[in-house]
């Protein structure tokens, strides 16, 4: 075994000219775009990759090989040397810095995308820029659109795009003619940008031209079981630290809390005691039993405790901005987080009241996890403001944007920053919105595609179906769905017309499907919706003594028109929920709806 440290240049050679392959057993790779981004500003800044491992060929271990995802050669190619740890690293490497192609990689929400990737310039060589923001990912066309496709927010189409831009294209970085052709496409434009290059060059590209990779070398003699024991070990021996944990072992470690108080401080035990007490109250932030911990994560508490930490050294001027990434929580000062620990779990049961408020009483109902975070924040730097009409109001205008909008999937942190910063504002009297309510948008044939719970819109029509003042079939006399009422008669989405009958009456499938037949009803309820409405209502209305007319009203609760229902008229019900159920989100969101030309149910 040897260990040598060959410049990336080097290695993304060698794998391009498919000289390093992968033994056939390799999973595929699989990284997504936003860690690509992450790899590349890791390398931009010369910090350690981390080591990885070969084994020379020709030697007792024999394996197939086949090469990196995305690098092509003749099949009869032999290689020097099989990868077996360092395959996700190396692969998004050389189709990011040395392939002449996009990256087919996945976005946030595991759709398929093909990515090329770019650098800032200016955000580069800014020493208090955060590089993993100066990396930049653009579409296979290289335009990036906003608005539904509708305006071009950046085009580089074409090398004078890019250098008007300044956005340097990371493909060219180890083709010295190439760098040397854009550089002078660049410098041409203004005298300025000589001093912005040399910058660049001496700051980044210099980084990495000059990285080096750790590489441990098993020379040809190991044998089969040998090789095959140490792929497992590096591949799935365990679960990689996760921040949580790392931020556990630091402040265990922590000598002048040790020394005040005689004992190490158990994050662990601190973040049940406090996770445990907030889901006695608020079922919809999760539970802990039996080992499990599901809903809110020690993660999302971190998080909003750095939120407000970031919040608080902006407004003192000691911090440039507002942060929760995985290195701002790693740099959490012990005692910081004692401080802020007690306030931020106060605001988090504040945050469970928020949400019930809205008719949202469980984990499984809740749209959005994540949303809570930057809620909690706010709520611990409001203070008691936070419970002020006016501020509820925006609070939960804010809210409703970011469910029925559909913002808070994906990668959220710099959504999480955003929010906090120009909430906080808006609601001491800045007039501008924050982005999440000016950017949110709900298309009107939306109605027709929510059908299941993975989406937050369907949770959220179900919620808002409740808190605009549902009362339930079944069980009539309650005047209202509360938490205890929904937690305890089971309440769930329930089909209004049954499926078999809707495509047994020639309507698609699809519309049987969609929220809009769809309503929050108790399990009693949904025992006797069975058969054709007409005669499931008269069922439900005898069982609870109840005239028809007072019964029509009872329907009318959740947004049904009785008529439509009692005769069957399935056609006549869509259309009209349908429009009654976009006039609900257009109320709660305060703004309209899009809607294509002429468009209806």
């Amino acid at each position: 075994m040897a260990l040598d440290s060959p410049k990336l240049r080097e290695l993304l050679k060698n794998v391009a000219a498919a000289k390093i392959q992968l033994p056939d057993f390799q999973r595929e790779w699989k990284w997504d775009d936003e860690r690509i981004r992450a790899l590349i500003a890791t390398v931009t800044l010369d910090y350690p990759l981390g080591v990885v491992m070969t084994l020379e060929t020709g030697g007792a271990a024999q394996f197939r090989a086949r090469t990196l995802a995305g690098v092509e050669s003749d099949p009869g190619v032999v290689p020097d040397l099989l990868l077996l740890d360092g395959q996700q690293r190396l692969t998004s490497l050389v189709q990011a810095l040395y392939l002449d192609r996009p990256v087919a990689t996945v976005d946030a929400r595991d759709r398929k995308v093909e990515r090329w990737y770019y650098l800032d310039i200016d955000k580069a060589i800014d020493p208090e820029a955060d590089r993993d923001d100066a990396v930049v990912s653009m579409p296979a066309d290289r335009v990036l659109r906003a608005d539904f496709a509708r305006r071009v927010r950046l085009d580089l189409s074409t090398r004078e795009n890019e250098c008007r831009a300044g956005y340097f294209p990371l493909h060219l970085v180890f083709d010295n003619d190439a760098v040397s052709a854009w550089q002078k496409s660049f410098v041409r434009l203004a005298d300025e940008n000589w001093e912005r290059w040399a910058a660049f060059d001496t700051r980044v590209l210099n980084n990495i031209h000059g990285c080096l990779i750790p590489m441990i070398r098993l020379d040809s003699t190991t044998p089969n079981e040998a090789v095959c024991s140490v792929f497992e070990r590096v591949n799935t021996g365990g679960v990689a630290l996760n921040v949580f944990e790392l931020l556990t072992a630091t402040y265990a470690g922590d000598r002048k809390h040790a020394e005040e108080y005689g004992t190490e401080y158990g994050l662990p035990e601190v973040w049940r005691g406090t996770k445990e007490k907030l889901v006695s109250q608020y079922p919809v932030l999760g539970q802990v039993e039996s080992g499990r911990d599901e809903g809110l994560t020690n993660v999302d508490f971190l998080q909003a405790v750095s939120l407000v930490l970031s919040f608080e050294r902006k407004q003192a001027g000691k911090a440039n901005s507002i942060a929760c990434k995985r290195r701002d929580l790693l740099a959490l000062p012990l005692a910081e987080f004692r401080r802020l620990e007690p306030v931020v779990a106060e605001a988090f049961a504040w945050v469970g009241g928020f949400v019930g408020s809205q008719a949202i009483f469980t984990i499984r109902d809740l749209p959005y996890r994540t949303q809570l975070v930057p809620l909690a924040a706010v709520r611990t730097l409001l203070g008691d403001k936070a419970d002020e009409p006016d501020t509820v109001d925006r609070l939960t205008r804010w809210f409703w944007c970011g469910v029925l909008g559909e913002m808070y999937g994906g990668s959220v942190e710099s959504r999480f920053t955003r929010d906090v910063e120009q909430l906080v504002a808006w609601v001491n009297g800045d007039p501008a919105e924050p982005d999440t309510v000016v950017e949110a948008a709900f298309l009107a044939e939306r109605l027709n595609t929510v059908t299941t719970r993975n989406s937050a819109a369907y949770k959220g029509l179900q919620a808002l179906i409740i808190k605009q003042g549902a009362v339930d079939w079944g069980h009539p006399e309650e005047q209202q769905m509360t938490g205890s009422f929904v937690i305890d008669k089971s309440v769930a989405i329930r089909q209004v017309f049954p499926a078999s009958w809707v495509t047994r009456n020639g309507h698609p499938k699809a519309r049987a499907d969609s929220i809009v037949n769809k309503t929050p009803m108790s399990h009693l309820a949904s025992r006797r919706m069975t058969g054709t409405p007409s005669t499931y209502v008269g069922v439900l209305a005898r069982e609870a003594g109840t005239p028809d007319e007072w019964f029509d009203d009872i329907l009318t609760t959740h947004l049904v028109d009785p008529v439509a229902l009692r005769s069957d008229d399935f056609a006549a019900f869509y259309a009209d929920r349908f429009e009654r159920l976009l006039t609900l989100v257009e109320a709660t969101m305060g703004k309209p709806v899009i809607r294509r030309s002429g468009e209806t149910a």
